[in-house]
């Protein structure tokens, strides 16, 4: 079988990448232990060029596949994972691959929190007319599916997850962000300093022609200019810079060039996404579509102009004054803490839980004492939650058996002026297939009170 690539997991991107491989004439290997998608996954593919190992892990060294395509969910730690490196064979995700046949230059974003918004946001501000701009990788489509298809004025603009950039080879974007690090996926990665060298591997690659992007205001970010090859720029809302983008006065000032004189870009409260987190995402958002070459003017227009992504931060209805909102995405403890401080003084009535990722949720307790009415706990989380709040004494909390009861509590619970708010500071999986799915359930029972 040597010459053929190996597949390992037949997800979405796992799919993805097997029908471009055929496309492209590769003969390939798909394998995943689910043997109940074995039949669609067949049916999809055919068996023309294509051999299937179901429920069982395949064996590297008897295969010496050219190459194996990781789907992100499988840690790297499994057999044949091991014997591929031991025996030199390179291991990508289908990112890399995507890149690896794409024309056009990747803008790729890492980082605990505000990956979505600020890699949804840089594509929107990217945009111009005769220039095809792709979002894609940890977020919508598998960038395999397009890349290919995509020309050297085109540009890629790509989330990249830690699981994604563990298996990095040959990745190099011409613009790499690194937003934040939080404490998160700690059940895979084990440690902080693992999960961040993960992060970094987003920018191992670069050379003195490529942009490296990174969060000044984050120690631990700022800290890994030390690593880096390529020009490094920061994002600040603290400080003021010779060469970056930062809050200066209400307005967010830009310099690409030591030797120049700054610019305005923006005001700061022009911006159509609000809080601070979200200043934060439309600096670095910014910033990359300068490096890109996009006009000031055109960058400050849409920052006017976008107004946020689905399940994030998002407004679904107001309800006898109520207004509930939509932050599925938020899947740890940081990204639940800036939520709660978005609304003000405005009660809260939190939806939280889902499948811990290894967090600890003790520090949420003093954010919800500040901003919350109450909590609602629902999925696997429920007993981590009840530990933090039983250690910090707070007693301002619900349980519920279904998703469809945490919502109904939360709505009976509401008072008029308050926020329903879903930020469950959990994944999904205990309970859905993706967080979208779980904000999409949200919406609907939400929609379903507006008829009552």
């Amino acid at each position: 079988m040597e010459g053929r690539i190996l597949i390992i997991g037949a997800a979405r991107s796992g799919i993805a990448s097997a029908e471009y491989l055929l496309s492209a004439g590769k003969e390939i290997i798909v394998s995943d232990m689910n043997t109940k998608i074995a039949a669609d996954v067949e049916t999809k593919l055919g068996q023309d060029s294509v051999t299937y190992i179901w429920g069982a892990q395949p064996d590297v060294e008897a295969l010496k596949p050219e190459m194996i395509v990781m789907s992100p969910g499988i840690p790297l730690t499994i057999p044949p994972v091991v014997q591929a490196r031991a025996l030199g064979i390179p291991v990508i995700s289908e990112p890399e691959l995507a890149f690896c046949h794409s024309k056009a230059p990747f803008v790729a974003i890492t980082g605990t929190n505000g990956k979505t918004t600020t890699t949804t946001l840089t594509a929107f501000l990217l945009e111009q007319e005769g220039r095809k701009v792709l979002a894609g990788g940890n977020i919508g489509l598998p960038l395999i599916s397009q890349c290919p298809d995509m020309r050297a004025e085109d540009i890629v603009v790509a989330e990249m997850s830690s699981f994604q950039l563990e298996s990095v080879h040959t990745f190099r974007p011409k613009v790499a962000v690194i937003m934040n690090l939080t404490p998160d996926h700690l059940d895979r990665h084990k440690t902080m300093e693992a999960y961040a060298q993960a992060k970094a591997n987003i920018f191992t690659n670069q050379t003195s022609d490529d942009f490296l992007l990174l969060n000044k205001d984050d120690k631990m970010v700022s800290a890994m200019a030390a690593q880096a090859h390529s020009h490094v720029y920061y994002f600040t809302q603290k400080d003021i810079l010779d060469e970056g983008i930062w809050l200066e006065d209400g307005q967010v000032r830009f310099s690409l060039h030591a030797d120049e004189a700054p610019e305005t870009l923006i005001n700061a409260d022009e911006i159509g996404i609000v809080g601070a987190h979200n200043l934060q995402n439309a600096m670095a958002a910014s910033l990359a579509a300068l490096l890109m070459g996009q006009s000031p003017a055109v960058i400050a227009e849409r920052l006017r102009e976008f107004k946020g992504v689905a399940h994030r931060m998002e407004p679904v209805a107001t309800i006898d004054d109520v207004l509930y909102v939509n932050d599925s995405k938020g899947t740890n403890p940081d990204s639940t803490e800036k939520a709660l401080g978005s609304y003000g003084k405005r009660p809260i009535v939190l939806i939280a839980g889902g499948k811990n990722k290894g967090s600890d949720f003790i520090d949420l307790v003093p954010l919800m004492r500040a901003h919350c009415r109450g909590v609602v706990l629902v999925g696997a989380a429920t007993g981590d939650f009840i530990d933090a709040f039983e250690r910090a004494d707070y007693t301002d909390y619900v349980c519920a058996d279904s998703f469809e009861e945490a919502v109904d509590k939360a709505h009976v619970w509401a008072q008029p002026g308050d926020v329903v708010l879903l930020s469950p500071a959990c994944a999904s999986w205990d309970m859905f297939d993706n967080f979208e799915q779980r904000g999409d359930l949200f919406k609907k029972l939400v929609k379903d009170y507006e008829g009552k």
